[in-house]
């Protein structure tokens, strides 16, 4: 590729398929169709799972209100001009325009048939966090979790290398990156050092590029709580969303078949860290659902039911303005919901909750949505990270001081140009991340044909939340509203901000029909082990030489 015109094939490659990543590849391929077409780009999204995940939604698939299918958007339907890799980005080497990666090809072992599928495990995540619940997904298993999206996870690693770096048509496209002449990364007018051979590591595959589009999102931000690895709950997957509705329901179960006053307590009990977005709507909609749940069962009322939500700081939803706070706080107070400020959890183990205050909370369940922190992937990019760890950007959404390197969403920190006072960066929303993947991939287009680039600049229009069914908050250019019109408006925003025509009409359809019908109070839990019941009558039968004599 030579500055200025489209002369020589360039790999453009996106790290994530959030909201960013998902946005920008989706608007790279419309405006590059003719360069696509011809072979001249191709575009590849690295990203750890094939679906980008409508995050809002996900207070509602938790309460049962859409269905976890609908919140989620296939990539491989929606980027049908790109590369989707199942993977992870574990470093990269910019300056000579390589990024090393793990797929589910590389964690398969070379033995022919009989390949078991391992896969890779989300940075920030971890495997069953809670004890003695099952996790599972609800309806519709994480295998199902959109149409097409399915990886193939049985490639022989070669052959995945081969796929990655063979062009889409045009077969004189190369496989590493063309001379920049007069660039500052590498050395001057000549070509990048050519990645390492394939196959020698054999977790990783080296994969070149012209161009990179860091947009890896966040993952929680967790804290050296002790018990919290062991019992804490996230909030940020469809996976976690799904997995804590069940778990809800699974302890209703707990309390309502035993007799132990101790356990029942304890099953009853939930706590939810952090007074955000995630936090109060996770919080609010689940209480919705156990307490609507708390009807079918004889011996449970919804006042059995203990909600408490904890924040350190002296107010819940700041985005919605001091005074919508404290609003949600009377609404939740009112529900019965013990709303604990300037207040910390201390510990979570043996199933008890300790907070700075002193107060002991006999619980089996600890939501933790108390923040999130940049994707550890940036820390091993040796590009220019801010105090948060973020990288440091321009208002053209490029990172600062370094050619061909792009960012934007939870992973940059973007100048805030319409920010009051000076030194602002954009907030870590969707809000932000959609705008800017719009001028991300308009700034992409405008460097490969050697057209000036765009500046960012968006001035928050301000933020709608959710407090449950028929309620909710609101602060939208200057005025405050609450209640029903609050609650509605929080729908209508998020159903237009929701990617493609098919998930729209789905989520509405959904709506439409949990107004005629009843709430869906099931526990799917069993789905995580789906080959349980097999296993089980699989085994050889019991030993019984131990017979008791007729």
């Amino acid at each position: 590729m030579r500055h200025g015109t489209v002369t020589e094939p360039a790999r453009i490659l996106v790290v994530g398929g959030g909201y960013v990543g998902m946005y920008t590849a989706l608007r790279l391929q419309r405006q590059l169709r003719t360069e696509l077409r011809a072979g001249a780009v191709e575009i590849v999204v690295v990203t750890p799972e094939p679906y980008m995940t409508y995050q809002p939604f996900l207070p509602e698939a938790a309460a049962g209100s859409i269905s976890p299918r609908h919140v989620v958007v296939p990539l491989r339907r929606v980027l049908d001009r790109c590369r989707i890799v199942i993977g992870e980005v574990l470093s990269i080497d910019h300056a000579h325009r390589v990024a090393h990666l793990s797929t589910l090809a590389t964690t398969q072992p070379h033995s022919g048939m009989g390949k078991k599928r391992t896969g890779t495990t989300r940075p920030g995540t971890s495997t069953a966090p809670w004890e003695g619940t099952s996790t599972a997904l609800g309806e519709g298993t994480s295998a199902a979790l959109g149409e097409g999206t399915s990886a193939v996870p049985w490639e022989d690693t070669d052959n995945l290398w081969e796929a990655l770096t063979r062009p889409a048509q045009n077969p004189a496209i190369p496989t590493q990156p063309p001379a920049v002449p007069g660039k500052a990364l590498g050395t001057p007018g000549k070509a990048p050092r050519a990645p390492a051979t394939p196959g020698r590591d054999p977790g990783t595959l080296a994969l070149p590029y012209a161009e990179l589009v860091l947009a890896p999102g966040s993952v929680s931000r967790t804290l050296p709580v002790p018990g919290l690895r062991d019992h804490g709950i996230g909030f940020k997957t469809v996976e976690e969303a799904i997995g804590l509705r069940n778990h809800v329901i699974e302890q209703m179960d707990i309390a309502s078949s035993t007799r132990d006053l101790a356990v029942r307590e304890a099953a009853l009990a939930f706590v939810v860290v952090g007074g955000g977005y995630a936090g109060v709507e996770a919080l609010a909609e689940l209480e919705d659902m156990a307490r609507y749940t708390a009807r079918y069962y004889h011996n449970i009322r919804p006042e059995d039911l203990r909600w408490t939500l904890v924040e350190a700081s002296d107010r819940i939803l700041p985005e919605v303005g001091e005074e919508m706070g404290r609003y949600a706080i009377r609404e939740l107070r009112g529900r019965n919901v013990d709303v604990r400020l300037e207040t910390r959890l201390e510990s979570c183990e043996d199933r008890v909750a300790v907070l700075s205050d002193g107060t002991r909370l006999p619980t089996r369940t600890v939501v933790w949505t108390a923040g999130v922190r940049p994707a550890p992937v940036l820390a091993a990019t040796g590009l220019p990270l801010d105090a948060r760890g973020r990288l440091r950007c321009t208002t053209r959404l490029t990172v600062e001081g370094v050619d061909h390197a792009w960012a934007a969403g939870d992973a940059a920190a973007v100048p805030d140009t319409t920010a009051t006072e000076p030194g602002g960066t954009c907030a870590p929303n969707a809000q932000h991340a959609v705008r800017q993947a719009k001028v991300l991939a308009a700034n992409i287009t405008a460097s490969l044909r050697g057209r000036p680039l765009g500046e960012y600049a968006h001035a928050y229009a301000g933020s709608v939340a959710s407090l449950g069914l028929h309620k909710g908050v609101a602060h939208v250019y200057g005025r405050k509203i609450k209640g029903y019109p609050a609650w509605f408006m929080h729908r209508a925003y998020h159903l237009s901000r929701v990617p493609t025509f098919n998930r729209k009409a789905r989520v509405l359809a959904e709506w439409t029909l949990s107004g005629l019908f009843k709430r869906e109070i099931v526990s799917l839990g069993s789905l995580e082990h789906p080959r349980a019941e097999f296993e089980l009558a699989a085994a050889p039968p019991p030993d019984h030489h131990d017979k008791p004599s007729s």
